[in-house]
């Protein structure tokens, strides 16, 4: 009898030595790509807002290329895979439902350690982002607000200026600027509960002065610590108010035109800060998630140096989706910074990255890493977790205290790590690259030797719908969170729909008339080759070899294809039915064609 547990450990392991390989020839294309194109100069010393633009000491434009540390600091459940209440004291009560309160001290120290290390902020750098957002739960460097033990009192705690400090020393060792972004404020800002922690049934920030007032006290303590450090860029006061001050019914304050306790506040926080620091950009967020700003600066600008900041989910990518912040910019003469943005296909990341870009805007993509794939990197959890998971979407048994234990510490001290993460390179070249660049890039090596070879269909080119791939839904513009463009939601986050092909990683590419997806291909030598494609799905493909074009055949069939020797480029069209491509086979010659 084997032993079914490592088989499963070699199979996994095996996996991840593909995923590997394939992340590193990736990477190494983007990398390779990026070292050609010209790029800025590196910022020098403090940031700061002049006019329009932000600037380092020297005065020339920054843009800032970012990423949010999301799921670090402040867990939200979506990220770990969770469709009901994503607060993370409710997910730690669960948790601690489950192995009991020692061992859950115990995996938030680990899920802390290991979230995020000097291996993340090493790789962010060498993929060519040059900022990374920090989100920030109150809890880490402060008591919350009932616990003080004197009224009015605060209590610091240094686990979080620590972590801080470690976050800052990794970054600035690259060249990289740190925003320190306080996403759970006191009480918590908004009826998003999930964002900032918040417990509806306590007080909120709004209702409880305490809680603002430490809000001040802590922005003022990290102001304090902070002020001679120029590897921070700025300080993000309070991310995505969303809050119906004027009518309640208007939960998230997407209506609110008077916004005064959200400007109180942000201009007591900022006065705060300027007790103590003179330096450094303070930024500013609106109400309903960022974004309604009516009120807030009406009655004028109260300091010198502020950023104007705004989210940005699920909607077009033209200049016309920004223009009611481009008028803002304009009118108060302030930059713009689109400090949380993604969520979405690569190919609508790499479109409103052009846009934003080309108005001088930087920004920072949200979040790092999460359990789905559509960011640079993927926390691929234990089998064990996905029972817990089961388990707490109502979908299996409560797992013993022993099985759940090693699943969520396994989770917390392993499957985090960068190390065992699954790398994007899709992901990351859509963020930096291919804004810019009309060309593809492979997304893997693929060689033909004399004798032949295979190809995945699903390792197409990476980069922008109509350059690597075409596809009739390749973002989401609904205005609400879906993954239409890639239903299955696996494999890689381009515009193509992709079916699981057996067991593995093996993929199918679900197609219609019109769609196509193009490869970039190295022969060895010159030569012909009987060309035919395994797949599921009733209809024809066409291909287009260095622009000549094949006639249509369907699966399994093979017709003769000429390479030249080096480099090839392989179109694949359906052109009638709905086929899905799983493999490209060349053989020699001999093989019988049509």
């Amino acid at each position: 009898m084997h032993d079914t547990n490592e088989s499963a450990a070699g199979r996994l392991a095996k996996s991840r030595l593909r995923r590997g390989v394939r992340a590193a020839a990736g990477f190494a294309a983007l990398a390779a790509a990026l070292a050609l194109a010209p790029l800025p100069g590196r910022a020098e010393g403090f940031l700061r807002a002049q006019g329009q633009r932000i600037v380092d000491e020297r005065g020339r434009p920054v843009i800032l290329r970012g990423v949010g540390l999301g799921g670090w600091m402040l867990q939200e459940g979506y990220m770990l895979g969770l469709t009901g209440p994503g607060m993370q004291h409710a997910i730690r009560a669960r948790i601690a439902d489950l192995i009991g309160e020692q061992d859950t001290q115990a995996l938030y120290r680990a899920w802390l350690d290991n979230y995020v290390t000097k291996d993340d902020i090493d790789a962010l750098a060498a993929w060519g982002f040059n900022s990374v957002r920090l989100p920030m739960h109150y809890e880490l460097y402060t008591l919350p607000t009932a616990q003080e033990p004197v009224a009015g009192q605060q209590t610091w705690r240094e686990d979080g200026f620590r972590r801080t400090d470690e976050l800052i020393a990794w970054a600035k060792a690259n060249g990289m600027y740190v925003i320190l972004d306080l996403h759970a404020a006191p009480g918590g800002q908004g009826n998003d509960l999930n964002i900032s922690d918040r417990d509806p049934a306590q007080p909120s920030l709004w209702d409880d002065a305490a809680h603002r007032d430490k809000t001040v006290a802590l922005w003022r303590e990290l102001a304090r610590r902070y002020r001679d450090e120029p590897a921070v860029a700025g300080y993000d006061l309070i991310n995505e108010p969303n809050w119906g001050f004027a009518d309640a019914g208007d939960k998230h304050g997407c209506k609110e035109t008077g916004n005064a306790p959200l400007r109180e506040l942000l201009v007591r926080i900022s006065a705060a800060i300027r007790e103590v620091d003179r330096r450094h950009m303070l930024i500013v967020e609106g109400n309903c998630w960022g974004n309604n700003y009516r009120g807030v600066l009406d009655a004028g600008l109260w300091d010198d140096n502020l950023v104007l900041s705004f989210h940005k989910y699920w909607n077009g990518t033209g200049r016309d989706s920004i223009a009611e912040h481009l008028a803002l910019r304009e009118r108060w003469n302030l930059p713009l910074w689109l400090g949380e943005t993604g969520e979405n296909s690569n190919d609508w990341f790499a479109r409103t990255v052009a846009t934003v870009e080309g108005e001088g805007i930087g920004w920072a993509n949200w979040p790092v890493k999460k359990l789905r794939y559509n960011n640079p990197l993927q926390v691929i959890a234990n089998p064990g977790y996905e029972q817990v998971l089961a388990y707490w979407e109502g979908k299996g048994p409560r797992p013993q205290r022993a099985q759940a234990r090693e699943a969520l510490l396994t989770l917390a001290g392993r499957d985090v790590r960068f190390a065992h993460n699954r790398q994007h390179p899709d992901v990351a070249d859509a963020w930096l690259r291919a804004p810019h660049d009309d060309r593809s890039l492979p997304f893997k090596p693929h060689r033909i030797g004399r004798d032949g070879g295979e190809l995945a269909a699903a390792d197409f080119d990476m980069g922008r719908n109509g350059v690597a791939y075409f596809d009739h839904s390749a973002a989401n513009e609904s205005g609400k969170p879906n993954a239409d463009w890639n239903p299955s939601q696996l494999y890689r986050n381009d515009g193509v729909d992709l079916l699981r092909d057996g067991e593995g990683e093996r993929m199918r590419v679900a197609m219609q008339p019109g769609e196509w997806l193009k490869y970039t291909i190295q022969a060895e030598a010159a030569g012909d080759f009987a060309l035919s494609w395994r797949g599921n799905g009733a209809g024809a493909l066409r291909v287009r070899l260095n622009g000549d074009a094949l006639a249509p055949f369907e699966a399994n069939q093979a017709q003769r294809a000429a390479l030249q020797r080096g480099r090839n480029t392989l179109v694949l069209e359906a052109v009638s039915g709905a086929p899905e491509p799983a493999t490209l086979r060349f053989e020699p010659a001999a093989a019988q064609v049509r």
